[in-house]
């Protein structure tokens, strides 16, 4: 069965930093893609960035250098450290799997950007 579990969300001030983690069990990260989704209040989710099974990264243009994506196959962890938050990044962020012809995600961690 595919669990994720992320965590590593909070609030932050504009210009802070946090890196948010994705715990995944189920699946072989060594051999898995795996993305980063958000979803702030009232608007649709968007992708953010994805970590490709074979080592490139992508990113949504509106990350704009500010977060880096990686992965920890041992300890089967998917990592989003995010840099200069801004008051929009504040969402539920969500690790996202495609395995088998399924979408799977977690519960979400919530990212508030606030003075």
């Amino acid at each position: 069965q595919v669990q994720l579990q992320e965590s590593g969300g909070g609030l932050v001030q504009p210009g802070g930093s946090l890196r948010l983690s994705c715990a995944v069990r189920g699946v072989n990260l060594k051999v898995t893609t795996m993305d980063w989704y958000r979803q702030a209040l009232g608007k649709e989710r968007e992708w953010v960035a994805t970590s490709s099974r074979d080592g490139p990264t992508n990113y949504a243009d509106f990350v704009q250098g500010r977060f880096t994506v990686s992965r920890d196959n041992v300890w089967r962890k998917l990592y989003l450290q995010m840099d200069n938050l801004q008051p929009d990044d504040t969402a539920v962020y969500y690790c996202g799997v495609n395995f088998r012809g399924r979408e799977f995600r977690g519960q979400g961690t919530q990212v508030t950007v606030s003075s």
